[in-house]
């Protein structure tokens, strides 16, 4: 995908936060985007704003990631629409973050269910158009995929998880054209885990800068494939 000028990109949990600078980096090459997000109205807003900023083609989907179906009639709108899906970046994501002793079955299920099961269904519904188009599947894990930390149980173990199923799956589909990566960020600028982003996250990643990583990888020659990107700050915040 040297050329990104019309391909088409569906972009998971894309109405804010690192989904939102996905899409607004994919716009910038001139790609055609499809956003997905669990309330209608919000998603086709932002769709909207979008479409209207970038003078570009932006569809807003309702589809829950946990629910399989809903990804599917979404993927289905995407290739009725524009014939094809070149790229799913798959974002969305959820963080309960609490001692074992205090997280409940709730919090559990709904962290795996979302980070992991919904990337497995988001991948499910799409696959059939990226094999078809020979396109890339990224999923956003996060440095948690690698480093455990105290009350991170549930969102370790998705993340772990999601790293495993990226990779593998990586195996799985190279040979039959597909890319797949995944990135991994440590602190992003984002309304995660109930933060509002302001100037004192100036020193964070920002939701760009994994846009920026997102078409890097989309633009790499066919014979190179970064199967797991790492990056964090540069300078982490002075204690």
């Amino acid at each position: 995908m040297n050329k990104l000028e019309n391909k088409v990109g569906v972009i998971t949990g894309g109405t804010k936060g690192i989904g939102l600078g996905v899409a607004k980096a994919m716009l910038e090459k001139d790609m055609k985007i499809a956003i997905t997000g669990r309330n209608l109205q919000s998603t086709q807003e932002v769709a909207a704003e979008l479409s209207e900023k970038y003078n570009a083609d932006v569809i807003g989907l309702e589809a829950d990631v946990r629910d399989y179906a809903a990804m599917q009639k979404a993927s289905n709108s995407v290739t009725a629409k524009w014939g094809s899906i070149d790229a799913l970046i798959a974002n969305a994501g959820v963080g309960h973050f609490a001692s074992i002793d205090e997280m409940s079955h709730q919090q559990w299920n709904d962290v795996i269910d979302v980070n992991l099961t919904g990337v497995f269904n988001s991948v499910k519904a799409t696959l059939d158009a990226v094999k078809k188009s020979e396109g890339y599947i990224i999923s956003i894990a996060s440095l948690a995929g690698t480093n455990f930390f105290a009350g991170g149980a549930a969102y370790n173990a998705s993340k772990f998880g999601l790293v495993g199923f990226t990779q593998a799956i990586m195996l799985d589909l190279r040979k039959q054209g597909v890319k797949v990566s995944t990135i991994m960020p440590g602190s992003v600028a984002t309304y995660f885990n109930d933060n509002t982003p302001s100037e004192e996250d100036a020193w964070k990643i920002q939701p760009e800068d994994i846009g920026d990583i997102v078409v890097n990888l989309l633009k790499m020659p066919a014979r190179t494939l970064p199967s797991k990107v790492e990056v964090r700050p540069s300078f982490p915040k002075s204690k």
